[in-house]
């Protein structure tokens, strides 16, 4: 099995980032995550009780890809018990932003996606950033448990909407690539039942207030990123199959106002994803911004020349979601 390789300057770059969290010691494997039950680790559901979860839960495999100890790329797969991790601002601005990191339905990386926002978005945009760690398709059946995940990250951030000084109507969504897919699925199947209900938490709405979606999968047709299409729905998903999760056929009336970003040069996740997917926005009526930039590629992050236009996007990102007056309060 490969290890993580954390160096030791992690910590320092992170400190620097201003996070405000402890940090462990530098380590492999899961020892880079903040502890079970810390103030930074929210556990989405009580011990034992994740929907369709069987026995004890595995730990956690992280993997450090990156040689270079300031820009580390870790991975996590193998997760059984969902939870979030807690990025908090000094100066909290009321706005939350629920984060689902990409890595085509088979990894879910933790610092391209995640902690190399910290910088823009938490210290310099004022935002709380929560970050999940959701359950892949791989060995499960339910082809809905990242989505049963992303509802009840978006409830659980609700309910502590006071401990984390965030107003309950300013919490949105981010996803990239992958996580793109499950945001955009948050965003039009926010109240699709997914899970049994148990608890007060459940009772509030999983409804994003806006959702930024950055080179997003969308489609499961012609422009399907093949390998997120055949882990998530199967080698040979048959046309309904693969209409019910293309997103651009689920946009509804009530989708969240929406946030694009892609490259027209990515190979990886074709930029007609967003481009199908901001014209469903438009004839149902929702609000949407879009950025195509003509070179940047997949997978970018914030991780971008300075001389790159596209590194315009967290900016650009930070001035909508100031923009956007505060959604209504809802009970789906």
């Amino acid at each position: 099995m490969p290890r993580a390789v954390v160096m030791p300057l992690l910590a320092g770059w992170l400190l620097m980032a201003g996070l405000c969290f402890p940090l462990h010691a530098a380590g492999t494997g899961a020892d880079t995550e903040p502890a079970p039950g810390s103030a930074d680790r929210i556990a989405l559901w009580p011990a034992g009780q994740v929907p369709g979860e069987r026995g004890t839960p595995s730990v956690p495999r992280v993997v450090e890809r990156s040689t270079d100890p300031a820009l580390p790329d870790r991975y996590i797969d193998d997760v059984d018990a969902p939870y979030l991790v807690v990025y908090r601002p000094a100066r909290p601005n009321g706005t939350g932003l629920l984060v689902i990191p990409g890595g085509g339905y088979q990894r879910i990386v933790l610092d391209k996606e995640g902690t190399a926002l910290v910088p823009a978005f938490v210290e310099q945009g004022g935002i709380t950033l929560f970050v999940l760690r959701y359950r892949l398709p791989a060995g499960r059946s339910d082809r809905q448990a990242a989505l049963a995940d992303a509802q009840r990250a978006m409830r659980v951030i609700r309910a502590g909407a006071a401990r984390w000084q965030l107003d309950p109507a300013r919490i949105g969504v981010m996803g990239f690539s992958a996580g793109g897919h499950v945001a955009a699925r948050l965003s039009n199947g926010f109240d699709t039942p997914v899970y049994p209900h148990a608890d007060a938490v459940d009772a509030l709405s999983a409804r994003p207030d806006v959702a930024l979606l950055i080179y997003p999968v969308i489609d499961m047709g012609p422009h399907a990123h093949t390998g997120s299409r055949e882990r998530l729905l199967g080698p040979h998903p048959d046309a309904a199959l693969a209409t019910r999760f293309s997103m651009q056929e689920q946009v509804r009336a009530d989708t969240p106002p929406t946030f694009l970003v892609h490259a027209q040069d990515d190979t990886v996740v074709s930029v007609h994803n967003s481009l199908v997917y901001y014209q469903a926005l438009l004839r149902a009526g929702v609000s949407t911004e879009m950025h195509l930039f003509p070179s940047g590629g997949h997978g970018f992050g914030v991780r971008i020349p300075a001389g790159s236009t596209v590194a315009q996007w967290p900016d650009l990102a930070l001035r909508w979601i100031s923009s956007r007056p505060p959604e209504p309060m809802r009970h789906d």
